[in-house]
């Protein structure tokens, strides 16, 4: 794992991104879906920051707005220390090899007409790295590093496993040599035996070619075990960032505490799931979110003052940020 005191490679300043809905017959009832609601945070250069939350908080959307798949509604993006937030396509396609992401469903991802040599070495072309001979020789190449043949590179999409797609896409994202990739839910697609597999090789490359990951996942105990520091994120917000030890021994957020409580654990008593905190209460809508903390509706320890103000992330102890009002006075260990 990486020394989270290094430069940051990526820097996040208020991220928000809205999607808009539209009612009526010319669109004049417009509304937004705040699928990213003010998110601020940054990545070190070498380390793995580690993403959780329920489906539909906006993970898959945060990670897409910081390689500009999405434009921002608000907000800036650093990356290097250069703002990239408003630059349009011809003045991002230099920085665009230098973040890349593997994408959570390895088929779709994948262009299906075009073989696996096409497929790996289209990006060389796109970025004017290589073609003909060279070109084929890097595709090997990259072939080789997540455990395929050239042979391979002959086939098409269709012909592969699952866990030998995704090899085929993490091929496709190294082959430009990023310095930053996004997992997006990389092995959530994957049998369990496959997903140790490709996170095994993830680790291996990422020490060999000096790789800064934000890894997604709804997996907590594969984020626990990949990550150097992870946020928890809720309904468009990160309401919690720490170490990843320091998160999964003493949680902060309610939310949090919820979430880690759920990770299945051997039951060899067979006492059932005394100490599961069960979640009540309906996540609001982010059409139209809460004033204060969009937790609040759900959490136990709710006071009038949640209802009314909405908690920002503030550093409990070193490195440790919760958007909580009540974090520390109600002692949530």
């Amino acid at each position: 794992m990486a020394d989270t005191k290094s430069k940051a490679l990526l820097e996040v300043q208020g991220l928000r991104k809205y999607f808009p809905v539209s009612e009526g017959l010319l669109w004049t009832n417009r509304e937004f879906v705040k699928s990213v609601d003010g998110v601020s945070f940054s990545i070190n250069k070498g380390e793995t920051f580690g993403l959780v939350g329920e489906s539909g908080c906006g993970k898959s959307t945060l990670g897409k707005c910081l390689i500009r798949l999405y434009d921002l509604t608000e907000g800036t993006i650093k990356f290097n220390g250069v703002d990239i937030t408003s630059l349009k396509n011809r003045q991002l396609k230099p920085y665009r090899k230098n973040f890349q992401m593997i994408f959570q469903d390895p088929y779709s991802s994948l262009n299906t007409r075009m073989s696996v040599n096409e497929i790996i070495g289209e990006p060389l072309s796109v970025h004017k790295i290589a073609s003909g001979a060279e070109r084929q020789k890097i595709v090997h190449k990259l072939l080789n590093m997540v455990g395929l043949s050239k042979e391979h590179g002959l086939r098409y999409p269709h012909e592969f496993s699952g866990g030998q797609r995704q090899r085929i896409g993490i091929a496709r994202a190294l082959a430009v040599e990023p310095e930053f990739i996004i997992c997006d839910e990389p092995v959530s697609a994957l049998d369990v035996s496959i997903q140790a597999q490709v996170v095994n090789m993830l680790e291996d490359l990422q020490k060999e070619l000096n790789l800064t990951f934000l890894f997604i996942s709804h997996d907590l105990a594969m984020v626990q075990r990949v990550s150097d520091r992870i946020g928890v994120m809720y309904l468009g917000q990160i309401v919690e960032i720490a170490k990843s030890m320091q998160l999964f021994k003493n949680p902060q957020h309610p939310y949090t505490r919820a979430l880690l409580s759920a990770i299945p654990k051997p039951d060899f008593e067979g006492g059932g799931i005394d100490g599961r905190e069960v979640l009540q209460g309906e996540v609001p809508s982010p059409i139209n979110l809460p004033a204060g903390c969009g937790f609040a509706s759900r959490c136990k320890y709710v006071q009038a003052k949640c209802h009314q103000l909405r908690p920002t992330l503030t550093e409990n102890n070193s490195g440790h940020l919760v958007a909580c009002h009540f974090a520390g006075a109600l002692k949530i260990v």
